[in-house]
């Protein structure tokens, strides 16, 4: 078993995943933990550092066993030093070596990677996208970002910045993401979405409708909430879906028009509510984007679900050792 097992850590804003791999994308042990970012990057390092250790011993493994660790996180983050450097979601994490920290307590090699890229490997290698070539994987939680595969190999860009869709200004109104009003980020995202029902609501009320959301005070409605009231066939939180998913669609259409992906596979979001968000999407898609790179095209739901940050990180250590799997063909 010497040096066979993979460790893999995703972190996010909310919670942190660790995980250890003999064979990806199956997992020998998980534990999850908060993250509480508010306590700065001391908390969480000790909470990895414990956990690998925990899972070791209840494997009956020792750090030796160990080939490597893969880190998944949002950016910005540095992944040749090894650095994360403030992410909007951990704005109290600046600049931390978590690589270097985890080599040293363990004596295995640590590799970093952008949540996006790492997802888009993962979907590549084992999920909806094997087969594809070029791909684009959708993170659309609470932020929107973009993992590129170009031509089978990951694309980074000169300041590994490649692929920050939600950057990228749709309209000059509307709810604020990534820094930037109209953003794709502010309009097709968890967070988006949240504004645009909080707006939605704000007028249905304003005009006296008595629906789920509008009865909700503004300032508290979330993605979760929306999902609740659209399932139950709430009006304006089924508005607010649609609206997210044409604004998706018009994204989407540019990634194709620029790209020519066969697949984009999306993430957070579309596994929630699924066609009602794709669907819309795909319709702005045949209407915007170039005939025949549209029709090329699959945009899916990530097949590997709630799992999809699991297998991330293990595919940050894959990528990392060059212990990469051929991409198998997809089944018709």
């Amino acid at each position: 078993m010497s040096n066979q097992v993979l460790a893999g850590v995703d972190i996010g804003g909310t919670k942190t995943a660790v995980v250890l791999s003999l064979e990806p994308p199956q997992t020998l042990t998980r534990l999850a933990f908060p993250t509480c970012p508010e306590e700065g990057p001391g908390f969480a390092i000790k909470s990895i550092v414990e956990s690998l250790k925990k899972s070791f011993s209840s494997q009956g493994l020792a750090p030796a066993d160990l080939a490597g660790i893969g880190i998944s996180c949002g950016g910005p983050l540095d992944p040749v030093r090894g650095l994360i450097q403030s992410p909007p979601n951990l704005p109290t994490w600046e600049e931390v070596p978590i690589c270097h920290i985890l080599q040293t307590e363990f004596g295995a090699p640590c590799y970093l990677e952008n949540d996006a890229n790492a997802g888009a490997l993962a979907e590549a290698w084992f999920g909806a996208g094997r087969g594809a070539n070029n791909l684009v994987f959708l993170t659309m939680g609470t932020g929107l970002g973009a993992g590129l595969i170009l031509d089978g190999q990951l694309h980074c860009g000169s300041s590994h910045a490649a692929g920050e869709i939600g950057h990228v200004r749709l309209t000059s109104y509307g709810p604020s993401g990534h820094g930037k009003v109209g953003s794709v980020e502010g309009w097709a995202s968890g967070g988006g979405m949240a504004q645009v029902a909080r707006m939605y609501a704000k007028s249905a009320a304003l005009r006296g409708e008595d629906t789920a959301l509008s009865r909700e005070p503004a300032i508290v409605i979330t993605a979760r909430d929306v999902a609740e009231a659209a399932k139950a066939g709430d009006s304006i939180a089924r508005a607010v879906v649609r609206v997210v998913g044409e604004r998706l669609g018009e994204a989407m259409a540019i990634l194709i028009d620029l790209i020519n992906p066969e697949c984009i596979v999306v993430g957070g979001l579309a596994l929630r509510f699924g066609e009602d968000l794709l669907g819309p999407a795909r319709a702005i898609v045949k209407r915007d984007a170039l005939y025949s790179s549209a029709e090329r095209c699959r945009i899916v739901p990530a097949a590997l679900g709630e799992q999809i940050g699991d297998v991330a990180a293990l595919c940050a250590a894959i990528k990392g050792l060059w212990r990469v799997p051929r991409p198998s063909p997809r089944a018709e």
